[in-house]
């Protein structure tokens, strides 16, 4: 599960940002949901709100652990389900910085998942995902 031999160097990264930010994402989220539940003696409405913000931040990281798995697997459609959630990082931080929300976390957020995104297309990530599709990919 964790092997990451026969990867380029780039995947390799790439495939530890996306899964350490996932599991970070889904921990984040599960003490969100906690922390949630305090804030319902005070204000039921703005807790409902949390906690399902919580619990999506929670299924993104845990989409993001099994898109980074799969990728490492030479996935073509788990790469671009990672690039697709480097932009919805973007739009997040496009967001809170429109609402002037939020300490800048979106926007290095946003940054790790650009450069591991880049890693993911860059000409040797290129090379092995050709490779995987047409089934020359040795694991060793």
């Amino acid at each position: 599960m964790f092997l990451v031999t026969g990867l380029p160097t780039e995947l390799k990264v790439s495939f530890w940002i996306w899964f350490v930010g996932g599991i970070l994402g889904m921990l984040g989220g599960m003490l969100g949901m906690l922390a949630s539940l305090v804030l319902f003696a005070a204000a039921p409405g703005a807790a409902t709100l949390v906690l399902l913000l919580m619990l999506l931040a929670a299924a993104v990281g845990a989409a993001q652990i099994v898109l980074a798995l799969a990728m490492k697997d030479g996935k073509h459609w788990a790469r671009l389900g990672l690039t697709a959630l480097t932009g919805a990082t973007l739009i997040l931080a496009v967001a809170n910085a429109m609402m002037g929300v939020g300490q800048g976390g979106n926007w290095a957020t946003f940054l790790i998942s650009l450069a591991a995104t880049v890693l993911l297309w860059l000409p040797n990530s290129q090379a092995f995902f050709t490779a995987a599709r047409s089934g020359n990919t040795s694991s060793e």
